[in-house]
């Protein structure tokens, strides 16, 4: 039945019996005659002939759509075999965000590691922004990173896991002690760690999805944004996970809201859909096991 879908597909691509022939190398009546064989399969009509030229049906349209996806998958299908075969030869390339720390991506390259000692792992780190684009043009296979994007269908997106966010300010600042709201910090540089190419993505990103109002200072590391919090010329926006990077002697912690609503950061695997394979799906089930 593959075979004649991918003829279907030819016919209905060069909207010609005579040409989709050429391009399968099969004579025009043998054509004709496999589509009357899947025409009499599915029970159905998938094309309404009008002399020499024909219409495709709504049935057909819908065929015509989803058999491109699924001789899509069955092509990735025996690829990725191939690959478990030989997979003396295969490659896995994936990144982490920087400023996440790596227990668990570490945890998980090992455990791979041990699994499938002739995969070849290639590592590389980032900002979002960095991976996203490695991600975009297929110089990555899989990205451990935080949501700064709407989740799109372009992509398979395995959530891993969450962290609140926190906001660390001096200790003299006068602010609640539980929590504090983004707009009472408007009269406070926020500090960004960061290299000056990624500045305008970074503060797109506080002000669009965290709302902040207030100038932006930049820091090298934690201890340059440290200094600044200590000195009250700014504040640092952080998770959970990180705020062990800071000294809370020296700096106080408050979760983080905007308008009575805590803000949290969720960090997924990302992979393209269309390059999802059998090592690509085992590493990020075992990035997830080890999140659990």
């Amino acid at each position: 039945m593959f075979q004649q879908m991918q003829y279907f597909i030819a016919i209905v691509k060069n909207h010609s019996f005579t040409q989709a022939a050429v391009d399968c190398h099969i004579s025009q009546s043998a054509i004709s005659q496999q589509m009357k064989e899947l025409e009499n399969r599915l029970g159905i009509t998938l094309i309404k002939r009008k002399g020499r030229s024909f219409e495709v049906t709504e049935a057909g349209q819908y065929f015509y759509i989803h058999s491109q996806d699924i001789l899509a998958d069955v092509d990735q299908l025996v690829e990725n075999t191939i690959k478990i075969e030989k997979n003396d030869e295969a490659e896995l390339r994936v990144g982490y965000l920087r400023s996440f720390g790596t227990t668990e991506f570490l945890q998980t390259v090992s455990e791979f590691t041990q699994e499938f000692p002739k995969v070849k792992i290639k590592i590389s780190s980032g900002t979002h922004e960095d991976l996203y684009e490695l991600l975009r043009t297929g110089q990555i296979d899989l990205d451990l990173s935080d949501q700064r994007r709407a989740l799109s269908n372009e992509y398979q997106n395995e959530f891993l896991t969450a962290s609140d966010f926190m906001v660390a300010v001096n200790h003299s600042l006068p602010v609640d002690t539980d929590k504090i709201e983004i707009a009472d910090l408007v009269d406070l540089p926020c500090i960004l760690i960061i290299d000056g190419t990624q500045q305008a993505a970074e503060e797109a990103y506080y002000r669009d999805v965290l709302g902040v109002r207030s100038e932006f200072v930049r820091a090298q590391n934690y201890d340059e944004a440290q200094m600044l919090i200590a000195s009250n010329q700014g504040y640092l926006i952080i998770n959970q996970r990180m705020q062990s990077q800071l000294d809370q002697e020296i700096v106080k912690m408050l979760p983080l809201f905007k308008g009575n609503r805590n803000l949290v950061q969720n960090y997924y695997a990302y992979w393209q859909a269309d390059n999802s394979g059998y090592y690509i799906e085992t590493f990020a089930e075992l990035l997830k096991q080890n999140f659990a």
